[in-house]
C-alpha cells in the first residue's frame, strides 16, 4: 500500500510539473518570437519611411534613384531606416548581387542600373505590384516563410517568401487570374506575356478550374505556342513547382514528337519522370539530353591558363587530387546558395586531397573579390571577365548554365558533372579513398 501511495503521489508531481512547465516551449522561444514581430514592425515602417523617400525623389528628379543611398540625406535624413533590425551583419542584404555600393544597406533594390532594362519589362507583365524594395532578413533559412516584406512600385507593403509569387502580389488567386486574363486579352501575341500561360494553368488548378486548366494545357501542347527554350524551361518550372507532374508529361511528350533530339525538352522529361517515380526512363532520358554523361570515367581535358592574381593555373597541376571544378558567378542565387556546402567539404578534406578551382563567370571583377574577401573563400579562382557564352573555359566545357560543378578523381578522370548539394561530401568521400593509379 505505501509502494502505491507514493507511485500516486510521484505521478501527482510529475503531472503538476507538466503542466507548469510544458514540454513543447522551448528556452526563449517566447522571447525570440517576440522580437522576430517586434523586427518586422520596425522593418515595414523602414519602408514605409524609404516608400515616402523614394516617392519625393522621383517628385524631384522624375525617376527612381540608381541606388537607396541616394535617398540619404536629403530625403531620408535618419540613415538607420536604411537598415533592418533583423540585420546581424549591419547592413548587407541577403542577396548579395544587390548590394548597395555606397553605404551599408540591408535592403535589397530591385531597380539597380544593371537590372533596370529587365525589371522594367517585368513591370510591363505583372504591373506595379511587383517589388521595387525587398527585405528577407526575416525569413528562416528553408526560404519557404511569408515573413519577407516588400515595398512594390506602387509603394505598397506586403509579405512573401524568398520568391515572390502571383497570391503575394495580386493577393489571391482569382485575383491574378483576373489581371492575367484581362492582360492576355490585351496583348494576344506578345511574346512577353507568355509566361502568364502556365501561371495560369497553376492558378485554375488551385481554385479547380479544371477545364480551364486542361484548355490551357491543349494550349501549351499546340505546335509554335511555346516560343523558344526559355519558354520550355518556364513552363517546366512553373508546373513543377506546383507538383503539377501529370500536366507536364502531357505537354513534353508533344514537345519531344515534334523536336525529338532537342536537348532542354529531353532533360525535362527525365525530371519529370524522376518525380513520376519512373528512374529507368529517367535515366534515358538524361543520357539522351546530355552527352556529357558520356565523359563520366574518362580523362578530362587539361587546361592552362592564370588564376584571378595572374598566376599560371592548368589542371594537370592538380594531379594526385580529388579536385572540384566548379563553373559559377557572384550573380547567380543557385551558386551563392551553393557556397556555404563547399566551404564546409573544402575545410573538411582539404588537407586530404581534396581541392576546389573556382571559374568564374562574373564580367565585374570588383564584385567577384569583394565576395571572395568577404566569404573568404581559400581556393584559386580563374576569371576571364566574360560569361559562359564567351568565357574560354566555359565554351571548353560546354557549360549552359551555373552551378555547374566537375569532380575528378585523382587520376584526372570526370566522376561526376553535376557534384552538387549533399551529395557532394559522400562523393569526395569515395573518391579520397581511391589512389592513384597512372603514372
Amino acid at each position: 500500500m505505501k509502494a502505491i501511495l507514493t507511485a500516486a503521489i510521484l505521478l501527482g508531481l510529475l503531472i503538476t510539473s507538466a503542466i507548469a512547465h510544458p514540454p513543447t516551449e522551448k528556452p526563449n522561444e517566447g522571447v525570440i518570437t517576440e522580437q522576430h514581430e517586434k523586427n518586422i514592425k520596425l522593418c515595414t515602417q523602414n519602408l514605409v519611411a524609404i516608400g515616402k523617400a523614394i516617392q519625393a525623389y522621383k517628385k524631384e528628379h522624375g525617376d527612381f534613384p540608381e541606388y537607396l543611398s541616394e535617398l540619404h540625406p536629403k530625403y531620408l535624413p535618419d540613415a538607420n531606416l536604411l537598415l533592418c533590425p533583423g540585420d546581424k551583419e549591419g547592413g548587407k542584404p541577403i542577396s548579395y548581387w544587390n548590394a548597395d555600393p555606397k553605404m551599408p544597406v540591408s535592403y535589397g533594390y530591385e531597380f539597380l542600373p544593371k537590372n533596370r532594362e529587365k525589371k522594367n519589362e517585368t513591370r510591363f507583365v505583372y504591373g506595379d505590384n511587383i517589388p521595387l524594395v525587398r527585405c528577407l532578413h526575416h525569413i528562416n533559412p528553408d526560404k519557404v516563410s511569408k515573413e519577407g516584406l516588400n515595398l512594390s512600385f506602387s509603394l505598397k507593403i506586403y509579405k512573401s517568401g524568398f520568391n515572390w509569387s502571383d497570391e503575394d502580389i495580386y493577393g489571391s488567386p482569382e485575383a491574378a487570374i483576373a489581371a492575367f486574363e484581362n492582360s492576355l486579352a490585351q496583348y494576344p501575341d506578345d511574346r512577353r506575356f507568355f509566361d502568364l500561360y502556365p501561371r495560369l494553368v497553376v492558378l485554375y488548378t488551385k481554385v479547380g478550374n479544371e477545364k480551364s486548366a486542361d484548355a490551357m494545357i491543349e494550349r501549351l501542347k499546340s505546335p509554335g505556342m511555346i516560343p523558344d527554350n526559355k519558354g520550355y524551361r518556364s513552363v517546366h518550372g512553373k508546373l513543377r513547382g506546383a507538383g503539377l507532374y501529370e500536366e507536364l508529361l502531357e505537354i513534353f511528350k508533344a514537345a519531344e514528337q515534334r523536336q525529338p533530339d532537342e536537348g532542354v525538352i529531353l532533360v525535362r522529361l527525365a525530371d519529370i519522370y524522376e518525380k513520376l517515380g519512373n528512374t529507368e526512363l529517367a535515366e534515358v532520358y538524361y543520357r539522351k539530353s546530355d552527352p556529357k554523361y558520356d565523359l563520366w570515367g574518362k580523362p578530362v581535358t587539361d587546361f592552362s591558363t592564370t588564376d584571378l592574381d595572374g598566376k599560371p593555373i592548368s589542371l594537370q597541376g592538380y594531379r594526385g587530387k580529388v579536385v572540384l571544378l566548379d563553373f559559377w558567378g557572384v550573380w547567380c542565387g543557385f551558386c551563392i546558395d551553393e557556397m556555404p556546402n563547399l566551404k564546409k567539404v573544402y575545410d573538411t578534406y582539404k588537407d586530404q586531397g581534396f581541392d576546389i578551382i573556382g571559374v568564374s563567370l562574373d564580367d565585374e571583377e570588383s564584385a567577384l573579390r569583394d565576395y571572395i574577401k568577404e566569404n573568404d573563400i581559400q581556393w584559386r579562382q580563374i576569371y576571364s571577365g566574360k560569361r559562359w557564352e564567351e568565357d574560354p573555359l566555359a565554351q571548353q566545357f560546354k557549360i549552359t548554365g551555373v552551378p555547374s560543378q566537375w569532380l575528378i578523381d585523382r587520376d584526372g578522370k570526370l566522376i561526376t558533372h553535376k557534384a552538387r548539394g549533399e551529395k557532394l561530401e559522400g562523393l569526395v568521400v569515395e573518391a579520397l579513398k581511391k589512389k592513384v593509379e597512372s603514372k
